[in-house]
């Protein structure tokens, strides 16, 4: 595999886009059409920062009848995902390297999305960088394009700080509706995620339907 670019920047046609992990990163001019990607018209799920691939892949797993695409802006972890999507099996699982913003604006077609996942984001802690968090206020109205009318968003964060920024741009919007939690107890669990809870550490969520 090569070492500075992944099959990613390959041109691949309709019938190799099923069958390779990867979704090319040198067709983002227009909206992916899900249906030729995976061949079917089942629910899509999209998690944005996958890192390690592990909770993308364990919910993949889990749920067959549903399609599913990890974006993954460092080119090492978007490649061990796809990876583990070859040498599984996986059918319904897709990876992208490319910056999460950028997919939601412009690669997901209106109204294509079922639920969005973005699982522990870097929550740029000092003021200065708080800019650059994904949570912002024009990134809600972009995914609540790229969602069907009542899809959603789960959000989790180990940074208690980011979590009450969220949570106020959230309530701040009249377009999205908080929610019951979902049962995430059943989630697969990063990596990450085992290192943070093992030393006793809160996990925040919150989960959003956009209206």
């Amino acid at each position: 595999m090569p070492k500075v670019k992944g099959p990613d920047m390959m041109e691949l046609e309709a019938q190799s886009l099923r069958d390779s992990a990867w979704l090319p990163t040198s067709q983002i001019l227009e909206c992916y059409n899900f249906f030729e990607i995976f061949g079917n018209d089942h629910p899509v799920e999209l998690e944005l920062g996958s890192g390690d691939g592990g909770f993308i892949l364990g919910r993949a797993k889990q749920y067959p009848e549903r399609n599913f695409l990890a974006v993954e802006r460092l080119l090492g972890r978007s490649r061990k995902i796809a990876n583990r999507i070859m040498r599984e099996g996986y059918d319904n699982l897709k990876v992208l390297r490319l910056e999460s913003s950028y997919v939601v604006e412009r690669l997901c077609p209106k109204h294509s999305l079922d639920l969005i996942h973005i699982m522990f984001p870097d929550p740029w802690p000092k003021k200065r960088h708080h800019k650059r968090r994904l949570i912002q206020p024009q990134f809600l109205t972009m995914m609540r394009q790229a969602l069907i009318p009542g899809g959603t968003v789960r959000f989790s964060t180990d940074h208690s700080e980011y979590f009450e920024w969220a949570t106020e741009i959230w309530n701040a919007a009249p377009e999205w509706n908080d929610i019951d939690l979902w049962n995430y107890e059943s989630d697969s669990i990063t990596e990450f995620q085992q290192q943070w809870e093992a030393q006793g550490k809160p996990t925040y969520r919150t989960h959003r339907m956009s209206i």
